[in-house]
């Protein structure tokens, strides 16, 4: 064994009180990184899941229609231009912008849609719905509604329909039965609902009636046409990012679910920055720990750092000495608070579950959190250490022994 690690090993062995309350320390801190991290990054990913398993992540959609004004030659321009109407319009040239922004990076998959409001209608009831008319195949690359489905199948095809289930018993509806659609614009269709999903979301659930692009087309007077083109892309969190990039590059407008839930986004950053503030703090503490029992340590063990170096120990061997242990309590400690923080995270979700069995607290637990914390515990008891090192270091031999 290293000159150094003997040293070090022996006294973190001799002091072993001062030793297990640092270790205890270090465990705690590490433990709380862990279960925090876990629990905010799993509250974070189910949020983003509920929200984004009923939206695309970009939408593009043709720009608002802008009231244009006239002039004449003797009159003069009003000082107020009024909205102008705005009405359902297809994308212009939309195969080819779809292939153009399939080939964008980041792009995983991408779907032409129909989406306008009608009247559903069965028997004398009447609710209002969104109508999706789309192409299957590339829907669900975007939004998995074939794995939420709670009655019959995805089968979207010729006159069949897929409903929420808030519509189905709004409505009275089961499969096999006929529903009418209908617009403002007069334009009806008799569709018959072949599944029956459940996106977890009220509104969604009450409101949705996904078609065939040819029931859509017919019903709001878009003939061959698409309405938007809705998106999916690799990360999330690049979306904002991507979707100027599409307006720039097809002049279309680009919304992304960063921009259309802004409230939601505001919140997943807070807790991100509450996350932060805990481990700095928690950081602080451990570190100071870490620090005032080594110095304390330097204190006791000044006569013998003397003889050490009187006997021609160099500095930078003494200097390691305390590195070391630094790095040692910081290590065991972080092994100990990862099992103890994944054993408390585990246990906490398991307090509270919803309906389905889901839990209401999940957690989160990676291999890259454990590296994290377990680096991040190094490098505190490393960076703890060096004060009280560089003091042994510096250490005169007479003067250490001598008053020793």
């Amino acid at each position: 064994m290293p000159f150094e690690w003997f040293v070090a090993i022996r006294y973190l062995r001799e002091g072993r009180v001062q030793t297990l309350l640092i270790l205890a320390a270090v465990s705690v801190g590490v433990s709380v990184i862990v279960f925090l991290s876990a629990l905010i990054n799993g509250l974070q990913t189910s949020l983003l899941k509920q929200t984004l398993g009923t939206q695309p992540h970009i939408t593009l959609v043709p720009a608002e229609l802008v009231a244009r004004p006239l002039f004449a030659a003797t009159t003069v321009a009003a000082t107020t231009i009024e909205k102008s109407p705005q009405r359902l319009q297809s994308i212009n040239q939309w195969p080819t912008v779809l292939e153009q922004v399939e080939r964008v990076p980041g792009v995983v998959a991408a779907s032409n849609t129909v989406t306008g409001a009608a009247f559903a209608t069965r028997g004398v009831a009447e609710k209002p719905v969104l109508v999706h008319g789309v192409d299957p195949e590339r829907f669900l690359s975007v939004i998995d509604v074939r794995s939420k489905m709670k009655a019959g199948y995805f089968r979207v095809s010729g006159d069949g329909v897929v409903i929420g289930v808030g519509l189905a018993s709004l409505l009275g509806l089961a499969i096999g039965d006929k529903l009418r659609l209908s617009t403002t614009l007069g334009d009806d269709a008799l569709v018959v609902v072949r599944g029956i999903f459940d996106l977890g979301n009220k509104d969604v659930n009450e409101r949705w009636v996904i078609s065939t692009l040819r029931v859509a087309q017919t019903l709001f007077d878009l003939p061959a046409g698409a309405s938007s083109l809705e998106l999916r892309v690799a990360s999330v969190f690049d979306a904002d990012t991507i979707a100027k990039d599409l307006a720039e590059r097809t002049g279309l407008e680009a919304n992304s679910w960063m921009k259309v839930n802004a409230q939601l986004l505001v919140g997943l950053r807070s807790q991100s920055n509450s996350k932060v503030m805990i481990q700095f703090f928690v950081v602080i503490a451990v570190a100071l720990g870490i620090a005032s029992v080594l110095i304390v340590s330097v204190v006791q063990k000044s006569r013998e750092i003397g003889i050490l170096r009187a006997v021609g120990t160099p500095a930078s061997r003494v200097l390691r000495v305390f590195l070391i242990q630094g790095g040692v309590l910081g290590l065991t400690g972080s092994i100990t608070g990862c099992a103890l923080g994944a054993l408390f995270a585990k246990f906490f979700q398991t307090l509270a579950s919803n309906a389905d069995g889901s839990p209401i607290f999940p957690v989160e637990l990676s291999p890259g959190l454990f590296a994290g914390a377990s680096a991040l515990a190094i490098l505190i008891g490393l960076g703890s250490a060096l004060l009280p090192a560089r003091r042994a270091a510096r250490l005169d031999p007479g003067e250490a022994i001598r008053h020793g």
